[in-house]
């Protein structure tokens, strides 16, 4: 009998040991960049080595109740070259739980809201790079994320986000605590849209940003492997006049010519007001490829140009040529 309980309780651990034991994963991703910039005082190039949002990460659940699980995610991104003090700099950091009737709930460092509807950036690597062109979502301290449910088979995701501001203030009007929210519509037959609103959460002197996007892949509809995509976006920044406007389309093209699984896109940016700057500025087109040797062994290659322009002084314009290897795990 002794021995039944026992082999009974190694058991149950096991089983338990299992349940929480966390998933290990992550990518590198380093390519080989030349780079020229020339502002009109100075016209310089230069051959980088850049690590791309190369990370390294656990995530895991286990179940608290029968409705209930406890879920967590450290994540930290990895500067492959080594040129960047901000190695094993963290990335979405969270714990929380996740009940079948109200959803998901994580707290700690979170991407925000506005992010959940950033699913038309094609581009990768040094073109990785819409925050360079408008207000752009990232991550955020302090902050909890609800996830939604979704209610009766609706194709729509929603979530919200709250950043608490942590100083400590005699009156609560100057506590500069800010939320988002988005809503991502995807019933799976190829067309996605979303729409998303922030305030005081991405813009550093405070602000809002309202965002909305639209994808359709037309390879559902016809024969035809393309996907396009389009965002637009303004953002009201308190310490400036004027509203910064952004647009972003793209289209990606499959290629079934090649051994393995391929790819080529084109994308363009504009920006006006840039930082709710009169009249300043932005400009970039990038094109591309990617070819997957693997589904998670992808190469990379790509050229783009973009120009900045400012009143009262020389246009900035920088062109950059590309490619490298990205290993997912």
């Amino acid at each position: 009998m002794k021995k039944l309980l026992l082999a009974t309780a190694v058991a149950a651990l096991s089983v338990s040991a299992a349940n929480a034991a966390p998933t290990v994963y992550g990518k590198a991703f380093v390519t080989m960049d030349y780079v020229n910039t020339d502002d009109g005082n100075e016209d310089s190039d230069s051959v980088q080595i850049n690590s791309n949002s190369s990370r390294i990460g656990l995530k895991g659940s286990e179940a608290m109740t029968a409705n209930t699980d406890i879920i967590y995610q450290l994540e930290y991104g990895i500067d492959i070259d080594a040129d960047d003090s901000k190695t094993f700099a963290s990335r979405d950091t969270y714990l929380g739980f996740a009940n079948k009737d109200f959803g998901q709930f994580r707290f700690g460092r979170n991407q925000s809201t506005t992010d959940y509807v950033n699913n038309v950036l094609v581009s990768d690597a040094y073109f990785d790079n819409l925050g360079n062109f408008m207000a752009d979502s990232g991550r955020v301290d302090n902050s909890v994320i609800w996830l939604a449910p979704k209610y009766q088979g609706l194709p729509l995701q929603i979530a919200a986000m709250y950043a608490a501001d942590e100083t400590s203030v005699e009156d609560s009007s100057d506590r500069n605590s800010g939320f988002g929210v988005s809503a991502m519509f995807d019933q799976g037959t190829g067309f996605t849209a979303g729409l998303a609103y922030d305030k005081d959460v991405n813009i550093e002197d405070g602000g809002d940003i309202i965002r909305g996007s639209a994808t359709v892949d037309l390879g559902k509809y016809m024969a035809a492997p393309v996907t396009l995509g389009a965002l637009y976006q303004v953002a009201d920044y308190d310490a400036t006049p004027e509203d910064e406007k952004g647009l972003l389309v793209s289209a990606a093209l499959g290629l079934s010519n090649f051994a393995k699984p391929a790819s080529i896109y084109a994308q363009y940016n504009n920006t006006s007001d840039k930082g709710g700057v009169k009249d300043v500025d932005a400009d970039q087109i990038v094109v591309g490829g990617k070819y997957f040797y693997q589904p998670n062994m992808i190469a990379h290659a790509y050229a783009g140009a973009n120009t900045i322009e400012e009143p009262g002084s020389d246009d900035r314009d920088e062109f950059a040529i590309g490619g490298g290897l990205e290993y997912k795990f």
